[in-house]
Formats: C-alpha cells, sequence, structure tokens
C-alpha cells in the first residue's frame, strides 16, 4: 500500500518552517527581555534611576 508521502512532507515541511519560525521570535523576545532587565538594573546601580 503506498501512502501519500509528498503530501506527508509537505505538512511536516510547513510544520517545521512554522515551527522554526516561532521559536526564532521566542528566543528573540526572552533575548530583548533580558537585556531591558540588565539595562534596568544598570541604570538603578549607577543612579540614573531612584530606588524607591
Amino acid at each position: 500500500m503506498m501512502e501519500d508521502t509528498a503530501g506527508d512532507n509537505a505538512r511536516r515541511s510547513k510544520r517545521m518552517r512554522w515551527l522554526k519560525r516561532s521559536g526564532i521570535a521566542v528566543f528573540l523576545f526572552f533575548l530583548l527581555k533580558g537585556l531591558a532587565w540588565l539595562a534596568l538594573g544598570a541604570a538603578v546601580w549607577m543612579g540614573l534611576i531612584a530606588k524607591e
């Protein structure tokens, strides 16, 4: 019995592309979030922002 491997491969390829794109977006989000926290901490430490 021969299955439609071309169709399965196309669906799998689409899914992998979507997962890679979303993975890159999530990585960039957390990278920028981490950098923002580091910048905020540095600003507080240097006295640019008051610790109230």
